[in-house]
């Protein structure tokens, strides 16, 4: 197994990497009782049964051992699959989903993410920490229990490149975050808001990609996710972000959520120290939530192009009056 470079898009492929026998569903790896074989990273609470445990995934994309050995075939450019893969089990029940959870345990599930990006972010060797969840048969998930994955790395993904040059430019002609302009638009519109709660809003974004397809962002400016602001009330988050799961399993139940956050400034060189310049001030944290509403939608990409039949205004609009519950 291992990294190679498409020359032309610049994105990296995991390639020779072969399924191994999957973790049991039955019993379920997940649960309690079946910590065996698993080496515990983060459980919380500290103390007494746990609602949220990181592990070392059963069958890793990257391996955390060694360097990674970057080499040249020709113009081509290849490197050892090093990083790390690990599970986030979200509760220890196993017939609940996310949004099923009470404020305070979602809030658990977002601290955990925090603490797992703080502490790979202190390996110096990985330049991105993703962290994602696909829930639902459609999205792909390897387990009904409800979980969230966590990859570190040694590049940074290319959607999240494009990103960073589209957040530099702007900066850089306006000196003003493009997260921020977009979020203040709209909130001022109303026409793709789908709920908000303290400094935290959601919508739908103005070129959604697949149908009811919602963004979660800070009001107040960001970069990182694991760093609040001093003044951020962050139990706003999960409040929010409950109402909004819940209001989309209404119309789709399978999704993926993907947290966007700032790569590691802590890497002393590589290809994005130009972006770190100034990433503090132009960069903004994100969460994206792309539903998946059937196996033969043509809302994802085809040749790079999205097709979205619902126009976001409309997305929106059914979103907001949905019931979240509670």
């Amino acid at each position: 197994m291992e990294l190679r470079k498409d020359p032309i898009t610049r994105s990296w492929v995991v390639v020779g990497h072969t399924e191994s026998p999957p973790a049991p569903v039955e019993p379920c790896a997940l649960c309690p009782g079946h910590e065996g074989g698993t080496r515990t990273l983060l459980a919380l609470p500290e103390s007494g049964p746990w609602q949220v445990r990181v592990f070392p995934h059963f069958n890793p994309f990257y391996r955390i051992e060694g360097e990674p050995g970057r080499t040249a075939e020709g113009i081509y450019d290849r490197m050892r699959p090093v990083g790390a893969h690990e599970i986030l089990v979200e509760t220890p029940d196993h017939n609940l989903h996310l949004s099923c959870l009470a404020d305070e345990e979602i809030g658990r599930v977002l601290t955990a993410y925090m603490h797992r990006l703080v502490d790979l972010k202190k390996d110096l060797r990985f330049k991105y920490i993703t962290i994602f969840k696909n829930q639902g048969q459609l999205a792909g998930q390897e387990w009904p229990h409800a979980h969230s994955q966590i990859t570190a790395g040694t590049f940074v993904p290319r959607r999240v490149l494009y990103e960073l040059r589209a957040a530099r430019e702007y900066f850089r002609e306006k000196e003003r975050c493009v997260f921020c302009d977009i979020a203040r638009q709209e909130e001022k519109q109303r026409k793709r808001v789908v709920d908000s709660q303290g400094d935290y809003l959601a919508f739908c974004p103005y070129a959604s990609r697949v149908p009811y397809e919602i963004w979660v962002i800070s009001r107040k400016h960001n970069h990182v996710f694991e760093t609040p602001r001093p003044t951020a009330k962050r139990s706003n988050l999960p409040i929010l972000l409950g109402r909004v799961l819940r209001r989309l399993e209404q119309i789709a139940p399978d999704f993926h959520m993907v947290l966007h956050t700032a790569p590691n400034t802590a890497h002393p060189k590589g290809e994005l120290a130009e972006y770190w310049k100034t990433i503090a001030g132009d960069y903004h944290w994100h969460l994206e939530i792309l539903p998946v509403l059937g196996p033969r939608s043509k809302s994802y990409s085809l040749k790079e192009v999205y097709f979205n039949a619902v126009l976001p205004e409309q997305a929106a609009d059914r979103l907001c009056q949905l019931d979240p519950g509670r």
